[in-house]
């Protein structure tokens, strides 16, 4: 059928039903990857890219009108998720960056409802048009949005529709690059000398924000500030990251602020003379010591709280050798050359050993919040929330109930596991529920396992804070491998209970830490 320009495709799949035409893509698409390829002409395969490039495109309208059909509905509640973002990152597996896309390309270009049942245009009409053709794509959409908002809320409507009309005209022929240069130029024409712009329009954009951690352990910043903000930043590095001043290179280099009472002007001068920092390692080593001081004080005047101290979970191995990686409570992976660096100065304040602990860490029915010494344990253990595929450190959790307290559950170290706020809540009887447990078998025993309500499949465990205890490959036994992340446990078929599983609890011998030693450190800071 190659090269038959008769070929109705849309009369063929008139009438078919979505989970049809679907099925039909799939097909089309295993068909076409193993096309051969080879026997078209050299315009024939640009047409062919052309072409696909096209189909693509208009895939996004389409993912964006079943967006819309499913937030409008709740349907995310039936796959056990509270939002579409956690549906799209969780259920769907796509990660934020992606689930954002989504999003925005969703409200731009998708027809939602409103509360009195009609629904309403598109907020970018022209560009929602021209998705549907198949001319522009998510990148276009994104780009679009962007420069949307950032135009003046002071500025007309007329000509707010005015510049997206022209933003979708201008993405038909150019590049998300080169679209991003028009929608400047539109931006600079309607405010030509950024007097539009108000207090509403800065705290709108303000944002401050820590990327993931790289190969290295290092961390870029994201962040657009406001004159409040970067005045108060000027006025602070001034002081702190003036030459010679919080040199962790120069032991005798001052610490805190260049005018503190008592800082003798010769020994800055000398350190100053002595310092070969470039000025942005001054303003890091800066901020750094303004943390570890600011941190230093909150630790002190509430020091049972596990929040405003740096929490580190380590293997005595790697501590003994001063090598490897430690995991800090925020979720910040650390070098554990770095953690002896930080702990100098401190004595660690609890370590938790499997049978040699001592510590409160049973406390049955008598009390319902877990002490400080089972949030240190929980924390070596789970090093953050338990659930399937979250993402959230453990200062950001709440001590879950294994079964729920109000179904029980006792606040014993073998019944308790790390949940943020929104999973904490997970737990119900009711179809879009959850429930979890601690596994008592298997690799993964010692640990919290969720699975769907009504769902007779395996207890599903988090395994992004655990990347050393991934069993996988052909050489690990089927029986002890985990069960690939890649799964979509909710949307997928229930299968047969797992029998490494068990959803019944037994105290154990042990709290199943293993060889875990938990360093509470706390903020200290050397004064000049």
């Amino acid at each position: 059928m190659y090269g038959d320009d008769s070929f109705d495709a849309r009369g063929v799949l008139a009438g078919l039903a979505p989970a049809e035409l679907v099925a039909v893509i799939d097909a089309a698409e295993e068909s076409l990857a193993g096309a051969p390829l080879g026997a078209l002409s050299e315009d024939g395969l640009l047409d062919l890219l052309e072409s696909r490039e096209q189909a693509r495109r208009k895939g996004v309208a389409v993912d964006a009108a079943l967006f819309v059909e499913i937030s409008d509905r709740g349907v995310y509640r039936r796959a056990g998720y509270n939002t579409m973002h956690q549906l799209l990152t969780q259920g769907l597996r796509l990660g934020d960056c992606q689930s954002k896309r989504r999003r925005v390309t969703a409200a731009g270009i998708g027809s939602f409802t409103e509360l009195t049942g009609q629904r309403r245009d598109p907020v970018f009409p022209e560009t929602a048009r021209a998705v549907a053709d198949g001319a522009i794509g998510e990148a276009h959409v994104m780009v679009i949005e962007e420069v949307m908002d950032k135009i003046p809320w002071s500025v007309d409507p007329a000509e707010r529709d005015r510049a997206e009309v022209m933003l979708a005209a201008a993405a038909r022929t150019l590049s998300p690059s080169g679209l991003t240069m028009v929608g400047n130029r539109i931006l600079a024409h309607l405010d030509p000398d950024g007097t539009l712009a108000d207090d509403k329009d800065r705290r709108r954009q303000a944002k401050f924000r820590l990327s993931a951690q790289d190969r290295q352990l290092m961390s870029a910043v994201q962040a657009r500030m406001t004159p409040q903000l970067r005045a108060e930043f000027e006025v602070m590095f001034t002081q702190w990251a003036a030459p010679g001043m919080n040199n962790p290179d120069d032991p005798d280099s001052p610490h805190g602020a260049a005018d503190q009472p008592g800082l003798d002007p010769a020994v800055l001068a000398a350190a100053a003379e002595r310092d070969t920092r470039l000025l942005g390692r001054r303003q890091h080593d800066a901020l750094l010591a303004l943390l570890a001081w600011a941190n230093a004080q909150f630790s002190s005047v509430k020091p049972g709280n596990l929040r405003n101290q740096i929490v580190v979970t380590v293997t005595d191995e790697d501590l003994a050798r001063q090598a490897g990686i430690a995991w800090t409570a925020t979720g910040t992976r650390m070098p554990v050359s770095d953690l002896v660096k930080i702990a100098a100065d401190s004595v660690p304040h609890l370590a938790v050993f499997s049978k040699a602990t001592g510590q409160p860490l049973y406390l049955g029915r008598a009390h319902r919040l877990a002490s400080r010494a089972q949030r240190l344990a929980v924390f070596a253990r789970d090093r953050g929330c338990t659930a399937p595929g979250c993402t959230r450190p453990f200062t950001q959790c709440e001590m879950h109930h294994m079964p729920d307290w109000q179904d029980g559950g006792p606040t014993d170290i073998d019944h308790l596991g790390g949940a943020c706020g929104t999973h904490n809540r997970w737990n119900g009887k009711q179809p879009g529920d959850w429930e979890s447990t601690v596994l008592t078998d298997g690799p993964d025993k010692g640990r919290g396992g969720w699975r769907p309500v009504g769902r007779a499949g395996p207890w599903i465990v988090n395994p992004l804070f655990h990347p050393d205890k991934l069993r996988v490959g052909p050489d690990v036994p089927e029986a002890e491998r985990t069960p690939p992340p890649t799964v979509n446990h909710r949307l997928g078929a229930s299968g047969p209970p797992d029998s490494r599983w068990s959803s019944e609890v037994e105290t154990p011998t042990d709290i199943s830490i293993e060889t875990t030693a938990v360093h509470l450190i706390r903020g200290t800071y050397r004064a000049a």
